[in-house]
């Protein structure tokens, strides 16, 4: 049997392989930029229009101004940095209701509201509703009516109940419900908490 000379085998190599990259220097300067590490890279700055904010508005009455980052929400701003920690962080994707609070009078999902929309607006949360060791009457129907079991959906319902009452003084019990349906109770108290929304209803009206 003939003998025929063995093909020699081409090692790959650091330098092949960056050829394969693109060629040489260049397919390294690709690479290096692709996975963003160089030695003694400097971290990107982000432009000015991504900084902090001010933001300057009320909450339960008084004035605050606090520095905001623009991915930072209401809810963020409320319990960490003023912290105001009755309103909730539950879902924290507005489907749940437990972050509601009052902006303009309007019931808003704070875990979905910028912090630097706030700007010049007047937020209202479960904290501002008492007046000295008054409560609300919808906080004291709360309590009369036990519409409330683990308590933890509780804020965001009074918040809630309080937009509705401020628009509607007399609420049928379809309007409470379609009022409260963007609020949810894991408990299922739902019956009590509708029966301490009626109740606060006529309290209102008879002061």
């Amino acid at each position: 049997m003939e003998n025929r000379p063995k093909k020699k085998g081409r090692a790959v190599t650091r330098r092949t392989f960056l050829k394969g990259l693109g060629g040489g220097a260049a397919g390294a300067a690709l690479a290096t930029r692709l996975r963003g590490q160089s030695a003694g890279q400097a971290e990107v700055s982000l432009p000015p229009a991504f900084g902090q904010k001010t933001v300057n508005f009320t909450v339960n009455g008084k004035s605050v101004s606090i520095k905001a980052e623009p991915q930072e929400t209401l809810l963020e701003v409320l319990r960490e940095k003023l912290k105001l920690t009755g309103t909730k962080k539950t879902c924290d994707r507005g489907e749940c209701g437990g972050c509601t609070v009052l902006i303009d009078g309007q019931a808003v999902y704070s875990c979905l509201f910028p912090a630097v929309r706030a700007d010049g607006k007047r937020v209202i949360t479960v904290e501002g509703l008492a007046e000295g060791e008054a409560l609300h009457p919808i906080q004291q129907a709360f309590i009369e009516k036990d519409g409330y079991q683990c308590g933890y959906c509780t804020p965001g319902f009074i918040m809630s109940s309080v937009a509705l009452l401020s628009h509607t003084p007399t609420p049928s019990p379809a309007q409470i419900r379609a009022g409260l349906s963007g609020n949810l109770c894991r408990c299922g108290n739902y019956v009590k908490i509708h029966e301490a929304v009626a109740a606060a209803s006529q309290k209102i009206r008879k002061a």
